[in-house]
């Protein structure tokens, strides 16, 4: 693409002087040219061969196809996708249940086998570590340590169904661990090695693995963390444990003594290497995530083989639009289910970039410097550190070359229209921005990218393709431009296959069928635009309801941003006197204070640029504030906090210890 092919910053600049409205602002749209190269028009192309639907060069009129014939579209797209293996002849069964209908029930696959396809000498994966530390991998190299440790599992006797834990870095090894372990046919799952012992054996003791890949530290902003001790008493919790694979990530010589049958992980190699992957059903397990939520114990989702591939693949070639001549990158760690996703790159033929360590290390600049030696194409990151990036000053594309970036991902949180109009102007003002929004439960999204759209601020572009994905009122019905649930109508490949040890599937139906029946309720206040778009305006169990009138969380978090003393911020709504009052906390910048002028700044600016129904009754200053490991501040947490109750999972929290800043707040009598 080229300049004319975008909105220019010089008009956007214009549009700015124009109007105060961010909100829905055109930012970039794709040329005729580059919409017409995209896999997406192929693959409308290949559709309107086999049944005559002509898109005419209109996305949502494709996805309305594609939800209305949401089986065909499926069927088309593995014939298109070429996935490896045998669909069988039945497309569906149950295929009016939700949950209970399976996507392809008679077919084989192997996810290995589909992402190890064509193992040459091209680029698989470039991986950098915090320290300096940077490794390459050829497809083929990639291929060959995979099957040298599938054929060690064989040996072994770990075959179809068996577990395999990994508490690992983001680092090759996970990779190869991960896919010698689809390979044989058994199931992966995985945490950061950030986790506490309670977190990790809260996680893995619950599924029961046969074998343990573990580091034998990890290092994050400059310091080294051992954790060789916190292996051995989660390898003594798991009797299930026969074996322990040690990566010697941090030391040469990690001391394996008290471990069953430890070996290294290099040294893991069988007599022969696998030479055939073992085919399993499309619904036989080959992921167990885990929920971040903070009560309870942690949700083991069971996530299937060909729901993964077939969802991924869709994902990264119809929306994102990767191919093998780009490069593909997502911050994240492997307790987070953007590691799955993005390691599903190498499907499509696309090298994917690895970082392990801090980002911010030595300074912001580091993951851009990364970029732009790698030539990254796509570029993933969360929307708490591009308002990091911001609130340090940094200007990206001032200092580095990032011309060959033609897609940035965002999720975590929603992306505020202001980091949008950021990025424009300071990463690169001609790329597609993905805000994009799913989870854990389906490993993949529900609403994301289109590469074929424009681009406005504060929103994201489309619905999912195959995804009947509509925003409901309290009484189920689907609304427009307006605030409601957002909710999925109809089954599709990547629903879990299960959650492990729930009989009778009572959990899994709890989680997402129970409010309207038959409908998958995600958790999420959105609002359906009148061209399709998405706004997610925070989780709806996390929704203020003062005054009986429900408000979402991310209007007040787009205002309190704009203010360059306030670091991070945190609302919630305390229950008092029958009703809901908001209660904002701030974690203030270095050098900065709260005071009374501030305070009423912070109100005015919510009270215009949201609602009066926005104003917190409260602005209290905290020293932290508590986030999930993957970087999400805990509303619910906080909100178990100032009521008194006990907050369950604190090993889901990457800073439990900030929960006592929230305890037995005075002003919280008042």
């Amino acid at each position: 693409m080229t300049d004319s092919s975008s909105h220019s910053a010089d008009q956007r600049r214009s549009d700015e002087r124009r109007s105060d409205n961010i909100q829905g602002r055109l930012l970039w749209s794709p040329s005729p040219d580059h919409a017409a190269k995209t896999e997406v028009t192929s693959f409308a192309a290949y559709v309107k061969a086999r049944t005559g639907f002509d898109w005419s060069g209109d996305f949502q009129a494709l996805w309305r196809w594609s939800v209305d014939h949401n089986v065909d579209f499926w069927d088309h797209f593995w014939d298109w996708h070429g996935v490896i293996g045998d669909k069988g002849d039945r497309r569906i069964e149950n295929g009016s249940a939700m949950p209970g209908a399976r996507f392809f029930p008679d077919a084989t696959l192997s996810y290995a086998e589909n992402m190890l396809a064509n193992a040459d000498d091209r680029l698989a994966i470039s991986a950098h570590c915090e320290d300096g530390r940077h490794v390459r991998l050829t497809r083929a190299e990639l291929k060959d340590r995979v099957m040298r440790l599938a054929g060690w599992m064989r040996d072994r006797g770990i075959g179809r169904g068996d577990r395999v834990a990994a508490y690992i870095a983001n680092i090759p090894e996970a990779v190869i661990a991960m896919l010698a372990t689809s390979a044989v046919g058994g199931i992966f799952s995985s945490c950061s090695p950030d986790f506490g012992l309670g977190g990790a054996s809260d996680r893995f003791g619950q599924i029961e693995p046969r074998l343990l890949i573990a580091c034998d530290g990890y290092s994050y902003a400059g310091k080294t963390f051992d954790r060789m001790g916190i292996v051995r008493e989660l390898a003594a919790a798991m009797p299930s444990v026969e074996a322990v694979l040690i990566i010697p990530f941090m030391s040469d010589t990690p001391n394996m003594s008290g471990l069953p049958a430890p070996t290294l992980f290099d040294d893991a190699q069988g007599d022969s290497p696998l030479d055939d992957f073992q085919r399993v059903g499309f619904n036989d397990p080959l992921y167990i995530l885990y929920s971040s939520g903070t009560t309870g114990a942690p949700k083991c989702i069971v996530h299937g083989v060909g729901g993964v591939t077939l969802q991924h693949a869709k994902e990264l070639r119809l929306h994102s639009d990767v191919t093998g001549e780009d490069r593909l990158f997502f911050f994240t760690t492997c307790g987070w289910m953007m590691w799955n996703w993005m390691v599903s790159g190498l499907m499509v033929g696309t090298p994917i970039v690895l970082y392990e360590g801090n980002p911010f290390h030595p300074g912001p600049e580091r993951l851009w410097q990364m970029a732009a030696q790698d030539g990254i194409t796509h570029f993933g990151v969360s929307a708490k550190y591009v308002d990091a990036v911001r609130n340090a000053g940094y200007l990206p594309r001032q200092h580095n070359d990032l011309s060959a970036m033609r897609m940035m991902m965002s999720t975590g949180s929603p992306l505020s229209a202001e980091a949008f109009e950021f990025i424009y102007d300071e990463i690169n003002a001609d790329l597609q921005l993905c805000s994009i929004s799913g989870g854990t439960d389906l490993i993949s999204c529900f609403v994301l990218g289109s590469p074929t759209q424009p681009v406005h601020a504060g929103e994201i572009q489309t619905r999912g393709l195959g995804m009947a994905v509509d925003i409901l009122d309290e009484d189920g019905q689907p609304i427009t431009g307006e605030q409601g649930e957002l909710c999925c109508l109809k089954p599709f490949p990547s629903m879990p296959v299960k959650f492990w040890n729930d009989p009778g599937d009572g959990k899994y139906r709890a989680a997402y069928f129970e409010h309207f029946d038959g409908i998958w309720r995600h958790g999420d206040w959105a609002t359906l635009t009148q061209r399709g778009g998405i706004i997610i305006h925070g989780r709806s169990d996390a929704t203020l309801n003062p005054g009986g009138v429900r408000i979402g969380t991310a209007e007040i978090y787009r205002q309190v941003e704009a203010f360059d003393q306030i670091e991070e911020a945190l609302v919630v709504g305390q229950t008092r006197d029958n009703d809901v009052r908001v209660i904002l906390f701030v974690r203030m910048a270095a050098g900065a204070s709260l005071d009374a002028d501030l305070a009423k700044a912070v109100k005015a600016s919510i009270r215009s640029g949201a609602t009066p129904r926005h104003v917190p009754h409260h602005i209290i200053a905290v020293p932290d504030i508590p986030r999930t490991r993957s970087g999400k501040i805990t509303e619910l947490a906080v909100r178990d906090v100032i009521h008194g109750r006990e907050v369950k999972n604190t090993e889901a929290l990457a800073n439990a210890e900030a929960l006592a800043h929230f305890a037995n707040l005075p002003q919280l009598s008042e």
